[in-house]
């Protein structure tokens, strides 16, 4: 695959178009990378999401209509991204996670990490072990989420934060916001 620097730039400017001010500059070039690798495409679009806040449904993660996102590989839609960030020890790192049109994950991915320990929660290896979860799947770091010797942190606080997220999908779609 070919990765150019003018299809991206499009694709920014076409976001920031859409979505007003969206994600910081620096994010925004790591999930345009991650979403142009994983779906082996050169040129796409995205739209946010919106879960209307006046909703009166007690969901477990933040949606602010700018973290979720709709891909489009041009009129066709490929799926979701949804990028957040989760507190470590003494700050927060910034991560995003790809969904297909179902909610389901493909993959995630720590976009910066901000510490100086715990950072191990950003290999691949470990972050497949939410590829495949489904909204209303349950993670948990004591029972099926391996731990990571040193990043016991990071790894509850990422845990946490995509258990969060299925578990509000599944609301979201029970009640047909999405």
């Amino acid at each position: 695959m070919k990765f150019t620097f003018k299809k991206v730039s499009l694709g920014f400017i076409i976001i920031f178009l859409l979505m007003g001010f969206g994600l910081p500059k620096n994010i925004q070039k790591k999930v345009d990378k991650e979403i142009a690798a994983y779906f082996d495409i050169d040129t796409f679009t995205m739209e946010a999401v919106s879960v209307l806040k006046n909703n009166k449904l007690d969901l477990p993660s933040k949606f602010d209509g700018e973290n979720l996102l709709r891909v489009f590989d041009g009129k066709s839609p490929v799926g979701y991204v949804y990028v957040e960030q989760a507190p470590s020890k003494t700050a927060n790192f910034d991560y995003m996670i790809l969904l297909d049109n179902n909610f389901k994950i493909l993959h995630s991915k720590v976009l910066i990490y901000r510490e100086e320990y715990g950072g191990e929660i950003g290999s691949k290896r470990w972050l497949k072990q939410f590829n495949g979860k489904m909204p209303g799947d349950r993670v948990d770091h004591e029972s099926n989420i391996d731990g990571i010797a040193g990043a016991t942190i990071s790894v509850r606080s990422m845990t946490n934060a995509i258990d969060d997220l299925l578990q509000s999908l599944s609301i979201l779609k029970k009640h047909k916001v999405l």
